[in-house]
């Protein structure tokens, strides 16, 4: 039996948990369309993206992540916001527990080749409209609303 990782909610029950930073990018095509994978361990669509490594920038997290999971290569154009829900818990299946704070940015594709990994099972981009309707991960259809609205200052909570 496979485990899966667990999300709890309850107010400020982040703090019974570690800090761990993370990174994702929202890669639009030239429709307009958001760059979304599909993860190998639950079957979820999401934005690229994943945990920072001591020893990184958030940019260079950012960009790693997005070439292992997709094969391409991006370049930063902006951030989009910090999203840090105090009042979630994630329990991954080794029983570590953490808070996740993740700095979602715009990124454009500068090269590289779209293509699977062994996070990524399907890679694809998809309008607004057929976003609303797929089964995504946590909090990403928020972040993808986030930065359809251009907004001039980054989104923090």
């Amino acid at each position: 039996m496979v485990k899966k990782t667990k999300v709890h909610f309850g107010e400020r029950i982040g703090r019974l948990g570690s800090l761990r930073i993370g990174c994702s990018a929202v890669i639009f095509d030239d429709q307009r369309r958001v760059l979304l994978t599909r993860r190998a361990d639950n079957g979820q669509w999401c934005l690229p993206g994943g945990a920072m490594e001591a020893g990184e920038s958030a940019a260079e997290t950012c960009r790693r992540e997005v070439l292992e999971e997709t094969g391409l290569q991006i370049r930063i154009r902006r951030l989009i916001g910090v999203y840090s829900n105090r009042d979630a818990l994630i329990e991954y299946p080794d029983g570590n527990k953490a808070q996740i704070v993740v700095l979602n940015f715009e990124a454009e594709v500068t090269g590289g080749k779209p293509g699977l990994s062994e996070e990524t099972t399907e890679i694809g981009y998809f309008t607004p409209e057929e976003i609303e309707g797929m089964d995504l991960l946590g909090h990403h259809k928020m972040r993808i609303r986030d930065a359809l609205l251009q907004r001039d200052l980054a989104f923090f909570d």
